[in-house]
């Protein structure tokens, strides 16, 4: 049995190469990959394999690759979909460590092909060879010149290799991402395409790029991911590596995810739950080919800011807006110079706007000094944590780009860990006399903070600490396999640490009385029991009881109700609970994602959740700073901080129980289905939150 990982490497560096269903026509399928090997210069020995030629394209051939005789690490498949699996046991036979099936007519097809893409899974774990594909459009290596494809990226030209990873389920999208980041003059180090996954997926791909040193971002793209754990451990391994990761997760749209389940066969999830992996594991999320990049461009250049103040500078007024308008959007902050800042920016630019955009005017041409005094005065006592200097064509003048160069270069020195980008236009030789220098160009200055947010994004994924490990969590719960009733739910949450309001379960009217009494004041009664989970809909809530004689009068107008609506249900009490006043009522949830596992959702209630869809979500399980960033992500989140006159809510105790229910989450996946606490009330700052409503739902009950 093969090693996993050596057998990636033999997949990714191969050291001798065979073709098997090489082809004679360059212009075919299996005559590509050959005639790119032999143009391009493959470092390692390559052996056609076609049973009907004794040689192709001027190569001695091989009729199977039982009469090579030689080691094999890696087999190129260009084979008829029916002839794979007798095609990959001959490489297993003859010690092949890997393969690459081009072939198409799998799992993507139907059900035909999707049994026989599991005889390849079964076939890769029985031998270990490592396969990637079917239906993939294969691999490109820039360093070791090994063009193991058959798209037509091999007859545009041998790039130089550089720090970016393009890592695409698509074939065809990978190395059309690969063809427009070589205009673009962004060196790209390996283009992986995984196809349809029977084995190498793009979570393994991550993972070992996280691991080379000559790869600096990792570019991926994915329909839908088969392996949810695999994919965090991957992107776990590129954060703790400082190994920025750029991702175009597409079908967001329900037409979308059935696009991509038609495509690969994948299993897309839901895509609420991608988007809280990615913030999860600081991974930046892009929407298109430019917005990934972009944040690739600017990731090169290996600095990534640790919060997101960030100063713009204009020689235009006009733009500074634009600028200001755009970066507000991305939720950076464009805090206003300080005023000893605006003092001595004064001084220096009298007719210049000294708040932040800093508008330098005219005088930026007079006195090139000046533009290193406003970033040294901005950087040093603005603070900020990024620039972008809008200087269009002035950059470029043949009399601006020396001394602008020189006092750029003196501010860089100075400040080395903070990012600066330019946005400017000119002639390309000049425009790249600041490229060669080191310096990020952009021509659209709104484009290049979109950038800094990105890198804001990634950098601030950076600094936080790896998530809590599962294994530390409390032993699970015995949650029953059947429909729990609310009395039985809110029991379980208690015990799991989350806040729950005091009640008493009643199971005859002078209980419910008593219970009245006990609370002094108004209270709510509930129909307790497993079949009752609209309660509302059967007239089972009564609010608002003022008197022990009214809730046991409650309690019996509550009872017929249930007993008319469900004369068949078990009987199982009453619950009644004092009324909770004041507070920001919010909804907690529990949903179990298909590829991920349990995940944590959190909203505010009414409008928030049911019109907005204003909800955040986080794997399970966090810790208090992931709970308290999951809470400032809802656009909701402002209200309870407190507005028109209302006091701050207590943030602390709900970021508290949503790390309880993380956890409880965590620990019960495999026997819950989903839980909600809604309303959850969040009291005033100091007076804790608590769940006046609960509702656990087990698996075997789902």
């Amino acid at each position: 049995m093969n090693d996993p990982r050596a057998g990636l490497e033999a997949l990714i560096s191969p050291k001798s190469v065979a073709i098997i269903g090489a082809s004679d026509d360059p212009g075919r399928i299996g005559g590509r990959p050959l005639r790119y090997l032999i143009k391009w210069g493959y470092e390692g020995p390559f052996y056609p394999v076609n049973p009907n030629r004794d040689t192709v394209q001027g190569v001695p051939a091989y009729k199977s690759i039982k009469d090579i005789g030689k080691p094999i690490d890696c087999a190129l498949v260009a084979v008829p979909a029916k002839l794979v699996l007798e095609t990959l046991e001959d490489c297993a036979a003859c010690g092949v460590k890997s393969a690459i099936v081009f072939s198409s007519g799998f799992a993507e097809v139907g059900d035909a092909g999707t049994s026989a893409q599991d005889e390849l899974t079964a076939f890769s774990k029985r031998t270990g060879v490592r396969l990637l594909g079917p239906n993939c459009l294969g691999i490109l290596n820039f360093h070791t010149r090994f063009f193991a494809t058959f798209s037509s990226t091999g007859d545009q030209g041998y790039p130089e290799p550089g720090p970016l990873a393009i890592i695409s389920q698509s074939g065809a999208y990978g190395t059309h991402l690969f063809a427009v980041a070589k205009g673009r003059g962004l060196g790209v180090s390996h283009v992986l395409t995984t196809g349809n996954e029977c084995d190498v997926t793009v979570a393994e791909c991550i993972d070992w790029a996280a691991d080379q040193d000559d790869i600096k971002v990792i570019a991926a793209y994915a329909e839908g991911i088969k392996n949810g754990p695999a994919l965090i451990k991957s992107l776990e391994k590129a954060r703790a590596n400082k190994k920025p990761v750029i991702f175009l997760k597409v079908g967001q749209s329900e037409q979308g995810a059935a696009a991509a389940a038609s495509h690969t066969a994948s299993l897309a999830g839901a895509d609420e739950i991608y988007d809280a992996v990615f913030r999860q594991y600081g991974v930046y999320r892009a929407e298109t080919t430019e917005d990934m990049l972009d944040a690739a461009y600017a990731c090169t250049a290996g600095i990534f800011p640790k919060a997101g103040r960030i100063g713009l500078v204009t020689i235009s007024g006009g733009v500074g807006v634009q600028m200001a308008d755009h970066a507000v959007k991305l939720g950076l902050d464009v805090a206003p110079m300080p005023e000893d800042a605006q003092k001595l920016l004064k001084e220096k630019l009298p007719f210049a706007s000294a708040l932040n955009p800093v508008d330098t005017t005219a005088q930026f041409f007079n006195d090139l000094s000046l533009v290193g005094i406003n970033f040294d005065i901005m950087l040093d006592k603005g603070g900020y944590d990024s620039a972008v200097a809008f200087f269009t064509l002035a950059a470029c003048s043949p009399y601006v780009v020396e001394p602008l160069l020189k006092e750029l270069d003196a501010i860089r020195k100075k400040f080395p860990d903070r990012v600066l980008i330019l946005s400017m236009v000119g002639d390309q030789d000049m425009v790249d006399t600041y490229s060669n220098a080191g310096y990020l160009i952009f021509e659209d200055p709104c484009r290049a903070i979109g950038a800094i947010a990105a890198l804001t994004h990634i950098g601030q994924g950076f600094q936080r600490p790896p998530a809590p490990a599962a294994d530390n969590l409390s032993a699970p719960v015995d949650v029953p396999a059947r429909d729990l009733s609310e009395w039985e739910s809110r029991n379980l949450l208690a015990d799991a640490g989350l806040p729950v309001v005091d009640a008493v379960l009643c199971t005859s009217a002078d209980e419910a009385a008593e219970a009245a009494a006990k609370f002094a004041g108004p209270v709510a009664l509930k129909i307790n029991g497993r079949a009752f989970a609209h309660k509302t809909e059967i007239g089972g809530v009564m609010l608002g009881i003022e008197t022990p004689q009214d809730a046991a009068a409650a309690y019996n107008e509550i009872t017929a109700r249930a007993g008319r609506a469900m004369p068949d249900a078990t009987d199982e009490g009453v619950i009644v609970a004092p009324m909770v006043s004041g507070g920001v009522e919010a909804i907690l949830g529990v949903q179990i994602d298909p590829v991920f596992g349990p995940a944590v959702m959190f909203g505010l209630g009414g409008v928030f959740v049911e019109v907005f869809k204003d909800v955040s979500f986080r794997l399970a399980p966090f810790d208090k700073p992931e709970a308290l960033r999951m809470i400032a992500e809802t656009k909701g989140a402002k209200l309870l901080a407190g507005v028109r006159g209302k006091p701050a809510a207590d943030v602390d105790a709900l970021a508290d129980a949503l790390v309880n229910l993380s956890k409880f989450a965590a620990a019960n996946a495999d026997t819950l289905a989903s839980v909600d606490l809604n309303p959850f009330v969040v009291l005033p700052k100091g007076e804790g939150a608590v769940a006046l409503d609960a509702l656990v739902v087990p698996k075997a009950a789902d």
